[in-house]
């Protein structure tokens, strides 16, 4: 970075913005549990009794007519600090983008579930991000999307996640902005935004001399997303789907980006499109890519 800009050396960063910095021998450890510790002293959660997950498995918010509502600069103001955890609390994301979509219509409804997240923080303070220290820097993604999630608009939502070797550098949980037809054409759509993030971030590691020469993997539960993909000749399937869609195609002519598939027990987007249950969240949390997005705060 000296290379490139003019820098000032103020030794070791310990503390930026709410976020705690432990710099180690064998890699970095970065939290907010103070900033989630004040959070929760401040809207009187501190001594709550914690849940084992950010949201109930099963669980579908929609728009309330006629519901009892809630303080609605209160409501904003905790999801933004809400939002705010997920710089280095990616496993709380989804849920947390959930009750986003529902800020213009605060109801007590949408209140229990950010307090959810408040109760599974207050069980889990200790959890951050781990960076190791790599000896090779090598792109990947894993991609997945859930089907029609929104019961009022039927729109999916796509989630991915972007390792750097060892360590993840980027996360995302969205709504697609169309109505799918299929899991198929969900999937499909959510590789499409994975492909245009992935291209977005060989460039900037370019600048940052961290050219990615080869082709970034993009790993997908779905067979007939990535048939579809591979081949441009499946007019009947794809014919009704936008053109903008298509770009992945070209990414992988191009050999930008190559799709491969990965069994949806070890998908551990998961987590960013949809609320698990608690055995299937441990067993992705205990997945080996998994402990590359959440590291249990050990001995530091």
């Amino acid at each position: 970075m000296a290379q490139e800009f003019e820098l000032s050396d103020m030794g070791l960063m310990s503390y930026y913005l709410g976020i705690e910095v432990k710099q180690m021998q064998d890699g970095i450890f970065i939290s907010q549990q103070a900033y989630a510790r004040e959070l929760l002293k401040k809207l009187n959660m501190l001594d709550c009794n914690p849940t084992n997950t950010p949201m109930e498995c099963g669980v579908k918010l929609s728009k309330e007519k006629g519901v009892r509502k809630v303080d609605r600069t209160l409501f904003r103001s905790l999801v933004g600090s809400l939002r705010y955890l997920t710089c280095t609390r990616p496993d709380i994301l989804f849920s947390v983008g959930l009750i986003s979509r529902y800020m213009e219509n605060s109801t007590e409804t949408y209140m229990k579930a950010a307090n959810r997240n408040l109760r599974y923080l207050r069980g889990t303070l200790e959890y951050g991000m781990f960076y190791s220290t790599l000896d090779e820097f090598k792109l990947m993604d894993n991609c997945d999307s859930d089907y029609a999630g929104d019961i009022d608009d039927r729109k999916s939502t796509t989630g991915f996640v972007f390792f750097l070797g060892n360590n993840a550098i980027s996360w995302c949980s969205k709504k697609q902005p169309i109505v799918t037809l299929s899991t198929c054409e969900a999937e499909y759509v959510a590789a499409t935004a994975c492909a245009c993030h992935a291209i977005w971030l060989k460039i900037l590691l370019k600048e940052l001399h961290f050219e990615q020469a080869e082709s970034t993997k993009i790993m997908m539960d779905n067979k007939s997303a990535i048939a579809l993909a591979k081949n441009p000749l499946f007019h009947d399937r794809s014919k009704h789907i936008e053109t903008k869609y298509h770009f992945i195609r070209q990414c992988i002519e191009n050999m930008h980006v190559e799709v491969q598939y990965v069994k949806s027990l070890d998908q551990v987007a998961d987590i960013f499109t949809k609320p698990l249950k608690y055995d299937a969240s441990q067993k992705v949390k205990d997945y080996d890519w998994s402990r590359k997005i959440i590291k249990f705060k050990g001995e530091c």
